[in-house]
């Protein structure tokens, strides 16, 4: 494998990394290394890394900015694709945005703001890139990406590029077809409306000040852990449970937000699986509520 390796690096289609701790890689700090990690220049060498990796029969895994993901102490095998570079860009042409799937989410809603386009000021302080935010149908505030998203185009897994619509991708409460077959997002074209950018300004920035005043962004963490349950929150019922400050080694559930584990330290993914297991069986038991993670788990275990 490793002679592949060497001969994808020398086809000089983006940066190559070995034995790459993904921990440099995720919100949460936490991971173990890559086999090999690229990070290729642009869609058409993504494209050609993917179908390089599939002749060849290697495994491959997406990453985005590694947020709402827990990566395995033992890492990834095979090679994790990384977007980056050639993939960070956003154009406005009236009110139709269209942005590579490497740009920041929360840049992106600003930039609307300014303009005076409405739609995205749900995203104010939701972390992570555009291409991770599709493919989560990421959402705060009664919106999510689902209510803007137009089309997307997506790297196959057989290396073919295709466009998605909204129906094509089969949104629902943090999730989408993608979940289900694999790909990996490379653009989004997202339709927006007019509107005062005093007002839309101004609900951006309300929705940023209650997640800075409610949630530890400061903190090495994923975002929330599990989704909410119908009619309830799941940040509720871990709090009434007395779970806030509960630890498993350097992984805690946050004082100030009960839906967020933070990595206060050196904190291993086992830490946080554990914990996960503990307020799922305290809330089940207290409550009779099964709560969903929404975090997504990979690597080797």
């Amino acid at each position: 494998m490793q002679s592949i390796f060497a001969e994808l690096e020398q086809k000089n289609w983006g940066k190559v990394l070995y034995h790459e701790p993904l921990a440099k890689h995720t919100t949460w700090k936490i991971g173990g290394p890559a086999d090999c990690l690229i990070i290729p220049n642009g869609i058409d060498q993504l494209v050609s890394t993917i179908r390089f990796l599939n002749e060849h029969n290697i495994s491959w895994t997406g990453l985005g900015r590694g947020s709402n993901l827990l990566v395995s102490d033992k890492g990834i095998r095979g090679v994790v694709i990384k977007t980056g570079g050639g993939l960070d860009y956003a154009h406005f042409d009236g009110t139709t945005v269209r942005a590579g799937a490497a740009y920041s989410f929360i840049k992106l809603a600003v930039m609307a703001s300014r303009a005076g386009l409405s739609g995205l000021e749900f995203a104010g302080g939701i972390p992570g890139t555009v291409g991770g935010a599709v493919y989560m149908n990421a959402g705060a505030h009664g919106s999510d990406v689902s209510r803007i998203f137009k089309s997307a185009v997506i790297v196959r897994e057989n290396g073919e590029l295709a466009t998605y619509g909204l129906e094509d991708m089969a949104y629902s409460y943090r999730h989408s077809i993608l979940h289900e077959q694999k790909g990996i997002v490379v653009e989004a074209t997202f339709q927006l409306a007019e509107g005062k950018r005093e007002e839309i300004e101004a609900a951006y920035a309300a929705n940023k000040e209650r997640r800075l005043n409610t949630q530890p962004l400061q903190l090495a963490s994923c975002g929330s852990v599990f989704r909410n349950p119908t009619g309830d929150f799941a940040a509720r019922l871990i709090q009434e449970a007395g779970l806030k400050g509960l630890r498993v080694g350097s992984a805690e559930v946050s004082q100030q937000h009960a839906n967020f584990i933070i990595n206060t330290g050196q904190a291993k993914a086992e830490d946080v699986l554990t914990l996960i297991e503990q307020i799922k069986h305290t809330v089940k038991d207290r409550y009779g509520v099964d709560l969903v993670p929404e975090v997504l788990v990979v690597g080797e275990r």
